[in-house]
């Protein structure tokens, strides 16, 4: 079969199309013919060796949607999809032809997505997801979601709509506000600038008078501005960290207020946790209860080693390899 891997981490060069051998199964697990599987962000840091608990040799990638072809004869023929924190990192994962996993670790796809909007949906929807359970979102929470547009913010608003919570989306340009808006969002769009902390309490105060009970920040870029605008024992789910991770708070306005700061790292979450997630996902696909993402850019698998650069450079989108 087809499959990236690498022997060393620190440079893209490491990163090869490479003939592989098959998988060989072991009891209990199910070789998945990969139909589509997505490109995350922390794929190019496993590849850089940002992330300490790779073990190498590795075929990098952590989602994939596809097609049961061997393994236990009543599973042979399902369409799966799935994440987790091994694929990639500690087992092969799903940038290649083929993938092996355990059969706990495996969902029925949502008849109503493609393969390719499936693949697309496991690491955002399940930081989304536990973002929106450790922020404790129900019906008539107040949530603004920053990074409206982006995969884990676009989850966030799907999971949000599920609950019936109010949402505020909060974007970088007005053609943003223009799509979430046809969605039914209220949203509207905040420029980066030396005053984005006082921009970003005017706007939500202004949607949410007297603050929000939470913000989830997809971006990274404003935990110091969110505190500010949430109201009495808000909450502010962070899950990622610009540059060095280093960010300066005002602890006295977290405390007088009440307010948490929630972590967000979907990489503490096995396959096998996932796949219970995903199984429920996807009722709430097949029953309408959210929708599947747009605008989803396809690469050939032959073309993986060039698009892990293409993003690292500044590449934006959601890109899906098609093996």
């Amino acid at each position: 079969m087809k499959a990236l891997r690498f022997n060393q981490t620190g440079d893209f060069n490491f990163l090869q199309y490479v003939d592989f051998p098959m998988p060989v199964l072991r009891v209990d697990e199910v070789l998945i013919e990969v139909k589509a599987a997505r490109l995350n962000r922390n794929d190019l840091s496993n590849v850089m060796g940002r992330l300490p608990y790779t073990t190498l040799p590795r075929t990098p990638g952590r989602d994939y949607a596809g097609i049961i072809v061997d393994g236990p004869l009543e599973l042979i023929g399902h369409d799966v999809w799935g994440t987790g924190k091994e694929n990639g990192f500690v087992r092969d994962g799903s940038h290649a032809q083929f993938i092996k996993v355990h059969q706990n670790d495996i969902a029925i796809k949502p008849k109503t997505l493609s393969y390719i909007q499936a693949a697309n949906c496991g690491t955002p929807y399940i930081t989304a997801w536990f973002g929106m359970q450790s922020c404790q979102v129900q019906k008539s929470t107040k949530i603004a979601i920053i990074g409206a547009a982006g995969a884990v913010g676009s989850a966030a608003i799907e999971l949000a709509k599920k609950k019936q919570a109010h949402i505020f989306g909060i974007v970088r340009s007005s053609e943003q506000v223009r799509v979430l808006e046809q969605k039914g969002i209220a949203a509207a769009a905040l420029a980066e600038s030396p005053e984005t902390e006082g921009q970003l309490k005017a706007l939500i105060q202004e949607h949410f008078k007297g603050g929000v009970d939470v913000i989830y920040d997809a971006t990274g870029k404003y935990l110091a501005a969110a505190i500010p605008a949430l109201a009495p024992f808000g909450r502010v789910a962070v899950i990622v960290a610009p540059g060095n991770g280093a960010v300066t708070i005002s602890a006295r306005d977290l405390y007088r207020n009440g307010a948490m700061i929630v972590g967000v790292n979907s990489l503490l979450y096995s396959a096998q946790e996932c796949a219970v997630i995903l199984k429920q996902l996807a009722h709430d696909f097949d029953h309408g209860l959210m929708q599947g993402y747009e605008n989803i850019q396809t690469h050939a698998l032959s073309e993986a080693v060039q698009t892990y650069q293409d993003l690292n450079n500044g590449m934006s989108g959601m890109h899906v390899f098609i093996p």
